[in-house]
């Protein structure tokens, strides 16, 4: 009897460790399945063409200089003024 309840333990342990991990995995594969879905619909609403070309379309945000470059630009001014 000692053996049985010592068994059903270590597999309660087991469950309680595992559990997040499957739950997990399950979730990914929702979530997978969803995606490939998406993706299919996708295709069939606008096919893909190979003749077309795709251009990059840079960054609307702004650039803003780092504060290296901040600092090297006054440290130059001030060079000019004192000079």
């Amino acid at each position: 009897m000692n053996a049985m309840s010592e068994y059903l333990t270590v597999l309660a342990l087991f469950l309680v460790l595992a559990a997040p991990a499957l739950v997990g995995h399950l979730h990914e594969r929702r979530i997978d399945r969803q995606l490939k879905a998406a993706a299919q619909a996708a295709t069939a609403v606008r096919p893909v063409t190979r003749d077309r070309t795709w251009t990059q379309k840079s960054s609307s945000r702004s650039t803003v200089p780092s504060t290296a470059t901040w600092y090297a630009d006054g440290r130059r001014s001030k060079k000019l003024v004192s000079s």
